[in-house]
């Protein structure tokens, strides 16, 4: 078995710099939107949010200056939830909204604690966008959507919420066969791609910074989106579960399809025996190993599994200094719902 790190040594990786973009500094720098306003939602969630999150409330201000949240709903089916939710002064509207957790505002039920929900779809898949980072005091590293009652898939779209919001567009302008919703829906590509444009942001899919952390990836976990922690020169930082996706996959519909407790309880012994490997590769400062199980055993869904990645994942996130994700899982397990995911709502 070979390791993450001498993996990347094998396929000649060395670091790259990512080339210089032309951007129109005036504008790209910074949104206007109010430090006060900025304070406060990175306050409440504890997480840096990049210029691109508060450019595009401004482009939406621009599309309804009375409800820039909705501004997207009548055309794309799309409303600004989450950390806009705050910059929309919904929060002051709830009398409650002082004890709210709001890392666990929009929160959907495959959501590790890397995925913070920005933009909410149709609600019969549960379709979101969200930022994805790596560490809680990183900004995003892409945009990715899940629809929850699918799956726990996440799709990289793009590493901007301009790049999401169009490459969603697109894929709606493909469907759609009424002259009139065609005109509406190319009318807010051009407003949205003319925007992007003028703040130097990339619309690709998969921009070279996206590419460059692709390289840092380690394994890619059941939400595929993949786990990046550190890994020195020496290889220490991560170590290959003993299983693959495939066997892994295998192990846990044994356990939740198991007749009986007793059977359940047998079904469960490959996990524990990966459980003492994790506390060997902890012991050694492997602490990738640990994360990767209880994320997929997460991402998994299964109720079977809450009590082992609520063991796992805590103090993975802990020895990685990552604590706010260890807070937010923790919560997140005690209140895991398909349904309940509005924070704000009565």
């Amino acid at each position: 078995m070979v390791g993450g790190g001498a993996k990347r040594r094998l396929r000649g990786e060395g670091p790259q710099c990512e080339k210089p973009v032309d951007v129109k500094k005036s504008k790209s720098c910074e949104a206007d939107v109010p430090s006060d306003l900025r304070k406060e939602v990175e306050s409440h969630y504890r997480l840096p949010l990049p210029e691109d999150f508060y450019h595009f409330w401004r482009f939406c201000e621009g599309l309804d200056p009375e409800q820039p949240a909705d501004s997207l709903s009548a055309s794309l089916g799309l409303r600004l939830v989450g950390p806009y939710d705050i910059l929309a002064g919904k929060h002051k509207i709830k009398k409650k909204s002082a004890s709210l957790n709001f890392n666990l505002h929009w929160r959907f039920y495959y959501d590790p604690p890397e995925f913070q929900t920005i933009i909410i779809g149709d609600s019969e898949t549960q379709f979101h966008m969200g930022y994805f980072r790596d560490s809680p005091d990183e900004l995003p590293v892409f945009v990715g959507t899940n629809e929850a009652k699918k799956n726990c898939i996440i799709v990289q779209s793009g590493d901007n919420v301009f790049a999401a919001v169009k490459l969603f567009l697109m894929k709606k302008l493909k469907e759609v066969t009424d002259k009139k919703e065609t005109s509406l829906l190319k009318t807010i590509d051009e407003k949205l791609t003319e925007a992007a444009r003028e703040l130097g942001l990339s619309l690709e899919q998969r921009t070279v910074r996206m590419k460059q952390r692709d390289k840092k990836v380690v394994t890619k976990t059941f939400h595929g989106a993949g786990l990046v922690v550190p890994v020195d020169k020496n290889d220490v930082g991560y170590r290959e579960l003993p299983e693959t996706d495939a066997s892994l996959r295998r192990i846990c519909r044994a356990i939740v399809e198991a007749p009986s407790d007793a059977d359940r309880l047998q079904a469960f012994a490959p996990i524990q025996e990966m459980m003492t490997y994790v506390q060997f590769a902890n012991d050694e400062c492997d602490y990738g190993m640990g994360l990767e199980l209880g994320l997929d055993l997460f991402c998994h869904g299964s109720h079977y599994f809450h009590k082992v990645a609520g063991q796992l994942l805590p103090l993975a996130y802990n020895l990685l200094k990552r604590s706010l994700f260890a807070e937010i899982i923790e919560a997140h397990l005690a209140n895991r719902s398909q349904e309940d995911v509005d924070q704000l709502a009565a």
